[in-house]
């Protein structure tokens, strides 16, 4: 499995404590922590850059190889199984991500 897409996410240590996000001041002037570049919006960009990227080169390889242009087999099959992979990384994500925030919003209060 590709690390790639895993540590585009970051680890732990990145992650800023709810204090460094300002005021309520800050929040409407637009000031926040959500333009910083190592937020959680560019780590899922990340994300999603590197597994298209995977998806294109895994089809690059098979197209390569099934034209004859490549006869690497080896890399074509590595490069597919590492998109596929990827996919079910992502989709896994997603089903996750999901289903928490199902499990949030019939949370009652």
């Amino acid at each position: 499995m590709s690390l790639a897409a895993i540590s585009a996410l970051g680890s732990a240590a990145q992650i800023s404590p709810a204090t460094s996000l300002g005021s309520a001041g800050s929040v409407s002037s637009g000031t926040t922590a959500a333009t910083d570049s190592s937020g959680f919006g560019n780590a899922l960009t990340q994300a999603i850059n590197s597994l298209d990227q995977s998806q294109s080169t895994a089809s690059t390889a098979a197209t390569q190889l099934a034209t004859g242009k490549s006869t690497d087999t080896v890399t074509a099959v590595t490069d597919v199984e590492n998109a596929q992979l990827e996919m079910e990384l992502a989709s896994q994500i997603t089903s996750k991500t999901l289903s928490a925030v199902q499990t949030i919003f019939q949370t009652q209060v």
